[in-house]
C-alpha cells in the first residue's frame, strides 16, 4: 500500500490554523494523482483525530464543523479526494473514476499520516453523501480499528423509481463498462447550491470552481461504479465501530426556491438512507432532523444546532 511521502504542511487556502499537505500517489488512465490534507489543531496536544471525507461535486470548507470538534479535544483532518477540490487538476476529469476502491489509498494515505506520523490513537471518521458510500466501503474492506463513524446523508441507493434502480441501473453498468468516459444527459436545477451559497440564498461562502452551483458533468463509468458500491452495501457491510447517520427528516423536488429547498433534502431520498443504514455494521444509530438539508451540518441554524446536540449525545455515549 502506497501512502506517499511526506510533503510540507503549509497554510491552507482557508487560511491559519488551517494548514494542508498535498500527497502525491501513483498516476491513474489520466496522468499524476494527488490527494490534499487539510488539518486543524485542537487547543491541546491530543491524540484524538478526527478524519472527514466529502462528497460528491464537494470539497472540505465546513470550518464550523472542524471547530466543533477540535473544541472536543480533536485534532481535524480532511481529505480532497483525487479530482475533487484541492486535488483536482487541470489534466483530470472533474470527480471520475470508475471503481470506487480507487478512493481506497486516498483514505489509507490520509489515515497514515493521521495515526503513524500525527500519533493519534482514537480517530472518528466523518463522511458526507457520496463520501459515506466510499468511507463505508472503506472501513469494511480494511477494518481500521476506528473509534466510530459520522455519517451525513450517506448516498446508500439510488434516487428514483424502481425503473430508475432496475433496468435504468443496467443500462448504467453496461454503457459504463464500455463507455466509462460517456456522459450522462441530465438536467440540474442549482437550487441546492444556490441554497447554500452566501451570494445566493445561503450563509456560505465556497469556491463554484471547486463546488459549482450546477453540479459537475456526471459519467456512465462513474455512476456505474457508485451502483456497484450501493449493491455491496445492501449485501450488508461490517465497519467495525459505532455509526451515527444523520438525515434530513424528508425529501423534496422543488421546481423553484422556497423554504423547500432549505428544509428538505432534495438530492437523495431520505427513505432510503433510513432503510440502508442498519446494512452498515452491528451498531447502528440514526436520527433524521427536521429541517435539515442535504448536507446537514449546512443546514439553517436551528436544525444544525439539532444535528450538533445529537452528534454530542452519540459521542458522549458510544464514543467519548
Amino acid at each position: 500500500m502506497s501512502t506517499g511521502a511526506f510533503d510540507e504542511l503549509v497554510p491552507d487556502v482557508l487560511g491559519e490554523p488551517y494548514l494542508a499537505e498535498t500527497i502525491h500517489l501513483p498516476p491513474d488512465e489520466e496522468g499524476p494523482v494527488v490527494v490534499t490534507l487539510v488539518v486543524r489543531r485542537a487547543p491541546e496536544p491530543t491524540r484524538r483525530a478526527v478524519l472527514h471525507v466529502h462528497g460528491f461535486c464537494d470539497y472540505f470548507f465546513h470550518t464550523d464543523f472542524a471547530e466543533w470538534w477540535n473544541a472536543r479535544g480533536y485534532d481535524f483532518y480532511a481529505v480532497d479526494l483525487r479530482k475533487y477540490g484541492r486535488s483536482l487538476r487541470p489534466h483530470q476529469t472533474p470527480n471520475f473514476v470508475t471503481d470506487l476502491r480507487q478512493h481506497f489509498p486516498d483514505i489509507d494515505a490520509a489515515l497514515h499520516r493521521v495515526v503513524e506520523r500525527d500519533g493519534h490513537d482514537h480517530v472518528v471518521l466523518s463522511a458526507h453523501s457520496t463520501g459515506g458510500l466510499i468511507a463505508s466501503l472503506w472501513a469494511d474492506d480494511r477494518r481500521p480499528g476506528l473509534a466510530g463513524m459520522v455519517l451525513n446523508s450517506p448516498w446508500l441507493d439510488m434516487q428514483g423509481g424502481p425503473l430508475v434502480r432496475g433496468v435504468g441501473t443496467s443500462v448504467i453498468k453496461q454503457v459504463g463498462a464500455r463507455q466509462p468516459t460517456l456522459t450522462i444527459p441530465r438536467t440540474v436545477g442549482g437550487h441546492y447550491g444556490r441554497s447554500l451559497h452566501a451570494d445566493h440564498h445561503g450563509e456560505w461562502t465556497f469556491n463554484t470552481d471547486w463546488k459549482p452551483l450546477d453540479s459537475f458533468p456526471v459519467t456512465f463509468g462513474w455512476l456505474r461504479a457508485i451502483r456497484l458500491g450501493h449493491d455491496q452495501v445492501q449485501s450488508g457491510l461490517e465497519v467495525g465501530c459505532p455509526v451515527l447517520v444523520l438525515s434530513s427528516a424528508g425529501t423534496r423536488w422543488p421546481k423553484e426556491m422556497g423554504d423547500d429547498v432549505h428544509d428538505y433534502d432534495i438530492v437523495l431520498e431520505v427513505p432510503q438512507i433510513r432503510r440502508w443504514a442498519t446494512a452498515l455494521g452491528s451498531h447502528v444509530t440514526y436520527i433524521a432532523i427536521e429541517g435539515a438539508r442535504h448536507d446537514v451540518i449546512l443546514s439553517r441554524a436551528a436544525p444544525r444546532a439539532t444535528a450538533y446536540a445529537e452528534m454530542d449525545r452519540w459521542h458522549a455515549t458510544y464514543v467519548g
